[in-house]
């Protein structure tokens, strides 16, 4: 497969956009399209603060070095899942937040660049497992305690210290896999709000996801050719999880028709535009300061997050 812009020989070749590139061009191609895609969603300006969320992975990496690379003021943050030695899987959780800690230190490091880290064992007072375990949330598996917690974390930290955006490293696996359970499921007010941008509203920072128009394995190929060392496990919770089975599924959909997911993202963006989800309108939620916290939350009393708190404080474990 030949290079379209030069003709020598390609290193990555996309069936899905027709197209294939050499090492140095597909470095040039993918900041270039990232800032397409910035301007053409409004997502922040130039002289903007921008959070990046890293977790140690390909994606999140791979963004806060295209933000850098284009002149953006961005710094990161890096939160700890903790860790606890009562569970059968600690072992493996051990491994997954050491690493994942280290190669996001380790970036931060070699570039000069600022990294915020917030360990939730050491913040308050126990790990997400523990958290989970103590709730009763997401019925023995983590992921529901772990989203809520980070969201607030996140929020958190983007207000407290001013930054204007947050910046997550989803891409478009990641938001197909989540387009299609939600249509399944169809949920409506999920699907009004799935969008590479959140505005800022009631307390709550503006969320962005410059990446959302990548594949999976355009990130990989990114990352491998920049030289940027990530972790390649995924998080030991995340084994048998919906969305890597909605991922499978649309990766043989995608195999068959080259495109496909991309193609299903942007019109789905496009009916977003064009008022097709107009006759059910999202019912918006009446957001106040939580009386605790400060962050927004639509509940008559204390946000879930320091719901969650107090029942660590009320039951604290062993």
């Amino acid at each position: 497969m030949k290079c379209k812009k030069c003709g020598s020989k390609a290193s990555v070749n996309m069936r899905q956009h027709k197209l294939a590139l050499r090492k140095d061009h597909y470095l040039e191609w993918i900041p270039e399209q990232t800032e397409r895609f910035i301007k053409k969603y409004d997502m922040f300006r130039r002289e903007e603060k921008i959070l990046v969320a890293v977790s140690g992975g390909k994606d999140s990496l791979s963004l806060w070095d295209i933000l850098q690379r284009l002149g953006y003021q961005a710094d990161g943050l890096y939160i700890g899942l903790g860790i606890d030695g009562r569970r059968r899987d600690v072992a493996l959780q051990r491994l997954y937040d050491a690493e994942s800690h280290r190669l996001a230190e380790k970036f931060a490091s070699e570039r000069s660049l600022n990294l915020h880290v917030v360990d939730i064992q050491q913040e308050y007072g126990q790990a997400i497992p523990m958290l989970a375990d103590i709730s009763h949330r997401g019925q023995g598996k983590p992921c529901a305690v772990c989203g809520l917690v980070k969201r607030h974390v996140m929020n958190r930290i983007a207000r407290d210290l001013g930054y204007d955006a947050l910046a997550t490293g989803h891409n478009l696996d990641d938001e197909v896999a989540a387009l299609f359970g939600n249509t399944l499921q169809w949920a409506g007010n999920f699907l009004l709000r799935q969008s590479p941008v959140l505005p800022s509203t009631s307390g709550l920072a503006r969320k962005v996801k410059p990446l959302c128009r990548f594949y999976e394995r355009e990130m990989a190929a990114y990352a491998l050719l920049r030289g940027i060392e990530y972790i390649y496990e995924e998080c030991p919770f995340a084994e048998g999880s919906t969305s890597i089975y909605y991922k499978e599924l649309l990766n043989r959909l995608e195999t068959d028709k080259p495109g496909s997911k991309l193609a299903f993202y942007l019109r789905f963006l496009e009916a977003r535009e064009t008022g097709l989800f107009a006759a059910a309108p999202a019912s918006a939620p009446d957001l106040h300061p939580c009386p605790n916290c400060g962050q927004p939350t639509s509940t008559d009393d204390l946000c879930s997050f320091c719901r969650l708190i107090g029942k660590v404080s009320a039951n604290p474990l062993p």
